[in-house]
């Protein structure tokens, strides 16, 4: 493997999982109900959109002005595997060692807002009661449940990084 992919991807991907970590414990320090605010989920993905382009403008320029597909999406993948995996150890340690009594107060917190947007769309009472009993059975936190999620979280992102390496890949010339 080329070692300008990796370094990028190596170096990208731990700033992306510490700026993870830095996001999540900023939240949870000033106010953990901003965690299920749609707005802000949207915000920290064009961050991590962001971050994503200038990580293939980077390498691009370093591969002197051209990068394949196999070169742009590799050098994503590599670097969002690795911002996933210090997020997910991170959130496990937070939610399931450090402080279990967060994750029930953002489980209520979930709960609540989802039966307030629920009601704004005006949907029957027994659709609400019948999705909260489902939530309240559903611990989101757990090791096994944060495992899961990261596993959506590298689909998402290999298909997300595909969109990337697409647009940013720039063949050499043949001639």
């Amino acid at each position: 493997m080329n070692e300008i992919i990796k370094k990028k991807g190596i170096t990208f991907g731990i700033i992306t999982g510490v700026l993870s970590v830095l996001i999540t414990t900023s939240i949870y320090i000033v106010d953990l109900s901003l965690m299920t605010k749609w707005w802000l989920g949207l915000s920290i993905l064009a961050v991590y959109i962001i971050i994503g382009c200038v990580l293939l403008v980077k390498t691009k320029k370093d591969l002197g002005g051209y990068m394949s597909f196999k070169e742009g999406f590799t050098t994503y993948f590599i670097s969002a595997l690795i911002g996933i995996a210090i997020s997910v150890i991170y959130n496990i340690l937070l939610f399931n060692v450090i402080d279990p009594e967060a994750a029930i107060r953002l489980k209520e917190l979930t709960l609540e807002s989802t039966v307030q947007m629920l009601e704004k769309f005006g949907t029957p009472t027994s659709a609400i009661k019948e999705t909260v009993d489902k939530m309240k059975d559903y611990n989101q936190f757990s090791t096994i449940e944060q495992l899961k999620g990261s596993i959506w979280s590298i689909v998402g992102s290999a298909i997300f990084g595909a969109i990337l390496a697409a647009i940013f890949k720039k063949d050499k010339p043949v001639f």
